[in-house]
């Protein structure tokens, strides 16, 4: 099924529930649609996943008790070595760990252009 039909038979619930989530690192499902559960991770540096055979330390949103992965240096760093095959290593790394880990998304690195030095995240970004 095409993406624009899964859109069109989705009810207004149904999108809702899939941009809102599941929990906080999780999308809602939909079997009869074929849309599966999928986990995503925050990862402007790498994988961070939350170990749930450890209890977090940091309130419940599992940020304390991460599975052990590679720590890759910020974006800007590494968009200044001006090497594109390094960046699609580190791409592929960082994928190979995602795997390894059955998630399905990683949020980062990012690219932004950094207009409001405000921010407090630009360090993250290409």
């Amino acid at each position: 099924m095409k993406h624009k039909e899964i859109v069109e038979k989705m009810s207004l619930e149904q999108k809702a529930a899939f941009v809102s989530g599941y929990d906080y690192w999780h999308l809602e499902e939909a079997p009869e649609l074929g849309l599966p559960k999928i986990m995503i991770t925050d990862g402007p540096h790498g994988l961070r996943k939350a170990n749930p055979d450890k209890k977090s330390s940091t309130g419940g949103i599992g940020l304390g008790n991460s599975v052990p992965s590679t720590c890759f240096p910020p974006a800007a760093t590494s968009s200044c070595s001006w090497d594109p095959e390094l960046l699609k290593q580190e791409g592929e790394a960082m994928g190979e760990e995602c795997l390894k880990e059955k998630v399905s998304t990683i949020l980062g690195p990012g690219t932004n252009i950094k207009r409001a030095p405000v921010g407090g995240r630009n360090f993250e970004y290409f």
